[in-house]
């Protein structure tokens, strides 16, 4: 099931949380660039943060040695590495030592200083990462993510073009580098179609020159293709109108759900079947409360201008622009105040509802459903076929609210929506307009540069065929497996806390253990990338052209429409990957029962295989657990092993569950951001909070098991940390950012995650074994004496 909606992934200007998406899969992250892919909108093996000593050129003159002097034996050559070896260590191990005392005289901790530490050109690096960012001023018992992030913060300064800068945008910007350069390779007899393609659409992208010299022709052409925009063109008609085609027309072929959401997918009470689905859709801007709350009228003001200076763009003349649009605008506030807000949408089985079409014209009589699906849906069918809706409520309010609606503004709300969905493809005098409506929205002030943009575009809409590319050179094999084995022992530590639960019964811990058990996992990328064959014939009906950017766009957005319906009466194929590998996120897809890691996780600061045991664990092996977690969270524990929709949990166990929900619920409800002076929504991001709280716990004894079987690790140089501190260092460093005040609203109403400082001081002043770690006093801020647990 999908709870949120955004038209045209790529090209909204700005989407609402992407974090479910309509296979059901919940995201790890809120992707920064907010494509939905999940959106939720990525990733390269990017080189960590490195201080100083990395970029030491060290030249070693052997005294007696000259040009004329006898060649080394095997033993002298050998000897005479080692030694280059030893100071090169030497030398970094004091360089990072200064780096550390300069920031701070005093111990981090009063562990002694052993004998032994780690010292090879990894491990010195690793160490001058972590301490690069870290605050040493800081009590790491009193505020922990200041401890862990200051200095990152400090220096990592939000650029212009975006909203926030943080650890998972700068691996992503790092990702885009590595992408830019494979797809301005010259087309190659070697590579596959779907290589070439995806070459040429990017270079289509890029191509400005073109762009610009055929303006706004293509648009033109939309708007009249659909009936005509009356704001800017007199030849609309009332009577050409026709509500239920033009919508048809939209999910059909421009792949845009306007007024109503309609996809196919996996139905969520017969996981193993495709179905006809209906919900409420994303409004033009990120959530209903920039429409009602006492604080939106400098939003709504921004929103109308930029409807009519598009308008105006487009021919309209300042009056009919201005009256028209503030029509549209009227009517958009009155559908937000209809619109369910995502904090009222958390009970998937109570919105599900499985209906006729004959039934559901029963119900919502004032919208001609057949004719609306019988001009997208190919198969023949009639009014008994099932569909399932997630919003009857809402399609009859909006129903009644079409019914006393004029025809003009509903046609220029549409084809507006449709125009707000291409305005990042427009030429420049359309973005100077869309840049100033941003500027309001998200603190932005510039757009990112052109190859950025068609990078993220073409890796968010054809992610198989540019992942097929980046896993060339970008992924190895050691990875996927170190993967594996960390997976298999994190779900050995989620069953053994699993039997530690003590307020659920036997009978739903057996079970819970079944579907843990149950999970597949999904790492790095599916096989068929590798297959050329395979992979060309998933893109075989796209065709592109380099001097035709626009057609190229309508092509993809109709291609995936059409991928969409043809899975109708199809058996759901539960092998599918409906992510690309080139991103940093991670998912869990409740109707699969599927755990997905891509490829672009399995870096730094996530994994590396150079890395202490401490530190994988505490990246990648949290968002493991953090996975498998979303698997009985408050969402997918109505999810059975087989992904189907049922009551699986007793009734006691479901209230002793949502009574400890509460509990994470009211605290992070008490955090305040303190940037825009709000509190978390702690009811909206609860699935995610206690996720990120049983990740923890289950990597770290999952960890802690791994030690006892293996022994200790060296310590890292100069840190003065131990590798249980080393632990819960890198999870907080995964946090570290900021975000414009803009941002951090959007958040706080949007958003199904905590800000980043949060998702670091909750679960941490929740975790014993992190109290134990850094010795932090009882009743201090990162050890409070009243903690939540779940899993």
């Amino acid at each position: 099931m999908s709870v949120t909606y955004t038209f045209n992934n790529n090209h909204n200007d700005v989407n609402s949380d992407p974090t479910t998406t309509q296979n059901g899969g919940v995201e790890y992250f809120r992707g920064s660039t907010k494509p939905r892919t999940a959106n939720c909108d990525s990733r390269p093996q990017a080189k960590p943060h490195t201080s100083s000593c990395e970029k030491v050129d060290l030249t070693v003159h052997l005294a007696g040695h000259s040009n004329c002097a006898k060649p080394w034996t095997a033993r002298e050559k050998y000897l005479a590495t080692i030694c280059l070896l030893l100071f090169v260590a030497a030398v970094s191990f004091v360089i990072i030592a200064l780096i550390r005392d300069e920031r701070c005289s005093r111990p981090t901790s009063n562990v002694p200083i052993p004998r032994n530490y780690c010292l090879s050109q990894h491990c010195v690096r690793t160490a001058a990462m972590l301490l690069e960012a870290m605050d040493l001023s800081v009590d790491p018992c009193e505020d922990f993510f200041q401890y862990a992030c200051g200095n990152w913060n400090r220096k990592n300064i939000i650029p212009d073009d975006k909203s926030s800068f943080n650890t998972f945008e700068k691996l992503h910007d790092d990702l885009q580098i590595t992408l830019k350069g494979l797809l301005e390779e010259p087309v190659s007899t070697a590579d596959s179609e779907a290589t070439k393609k995806v070459k040429v659409l990017y270079k289509s992208c890029i191509n400005i020159s073109t762009i610009e010299a055929v303006g706004d022709r293509p648009l033109r052409r939309v708007l009249e293709d659909l009936g005509r925009w009356p704001v800017v063109d007199d030849l609309w008609s009332a009577d050409n109108f026709h509500l239920e085609e033009v919508l048809a027309k939209m999910r059909g072929i421009y792949n845009a759900p306007i007024l109503i959401d309609c996809w196919v997918g996996a139905d969520d009470k017969n996981s193993s079947l495709n179905i006809i689905q209906l919900d409420q859709p994303a409004l033009g801007m990120p959530s209903p409360e920039y429409y009602l709350t006492d604080h939106s009228s400098g939003y709504k003001a921004a929103y109308l201008e930029y409807m009519i200076r598009f308008a105006g763009l487009l021919g309209a003349s300042p009056a009919r622009a201005r009256e028209d649009m503030t029509n549209v605008l009227n009517f958009e506030t009155k559908l937000a105040n209809v619109t369910k807000p995502q904090s009222e949408r958390h009970d998937t089985g109570a919105l599900y509802s499985k209906i006729a079409i004959r039934d559901l014209q029963r119900r919502v009589p004032k919208f001609d459903w057949m004719r609306y699906f019988s001009v997208f849906v190919e198969d023949a069918f009639d009014d008994s076929e099932q569909i399932v809706t997630f919003a009857t409520d809402y399609l009859s309010v909006l129903t009644d609210l079409i019914e006393v609606t004029d025809k003009r503004v509903l046609s220029n709300y549409i084809l507006w929506r449709v125009i707000m969905g291409f305005a990042p493809e427009m030429t420049e005098i359309y973005q100077q307009a869309r840049r100033e409506y941003r500027r309001v929205l998200q603190g932005i002030t510039m757009d990112k540069p052109r190859w950025q943009k068609c990078v993220g575009y073409v890796n968010d809409r054809l992610g198989m065929a540019v992942g097929a590319v980046f896993i060339r050179d970008n992924f190895r094999k050691e990875s996927k497996e170190s993967a594996l084995t960390m997976i298999h022992n994190i779900r050995e530590a989620f069953n053994e806390l699993l039997e530690e639960n003590e307020w659920m019964d036997d009978a739903t811990r057996a079970v819970a253990r079944q579907k843990a058990n149950a999970m597949n996992e999904r790492i790095g990328y599916p096989d068929f990338l590798t297959e050329p064959d395979k992979l060309d014939a998933k893109y075989d009906i796209l065709h592109f052209q380099e001097d035709h950017y626009f057609e190229n766009i309508l092509n993809v957005e109709l291609y995936d429409a059409r991928m969409t319906m043809t899975k109708l009466r199809h058996l759901v194929d539960k092998n599918a990957w409906d992510q690309g590998p080139a991103m940093v996120n991670a998912f869990y897809n409740p109707n699969t029962n599927d755990i997905v890691f891509p490829a672009g996780i399995l870096q730094p600061l996530f994994y590396s295989d150079k890395f202490p045991k401490s530190l994988n664990y505490g990246g990648v092996g949290v968002v493991i657990g953090h996975e498998i977690t979303h698997g009985f969270d408050d969402k997918g524990r109505q999810y059975d092993k087989n992904g189907n929709m049922k009551q699986w949990w007793k009734n006691e166990t479901i209230e002793a569950f949502r009574k400890q929900a509460q509990c994470v619920i009211d605290q992070y409800s008490s955090y305040t951001l303190e940037q825009i002076g709000l509190h978390i929504d702690g009811k909206n991001t609860q699935g995610e909070n206690i996720a990120d709280n049983g990740g923890l716990k289950q990597s770290y004894r999952a960890y802690k098991k791994w030690v006892a079987k293996h022994g200790e690790e060296l310590p890292l140089p100069s840190l003065d940390l131990t590798h249980d501190q080393l632990f819960f260092l890198n999870y907080g460093q995964i946090w570290c950012g900021s975000m414009r005040n803009e941002e951090a609203l959007h958040e706080i109403r949007t958003s199904v995650h905590s800000p980043g400082s949060i998702r670091v001081l909750g679960p941490l002043s929740n975790s014993k074994d992190f109290s134990e770690a850094y010795k932090c006093k009882p009743g201090s801020r990162m050890n409070p004496k009243h903690k939540c647990s779940i899993w």
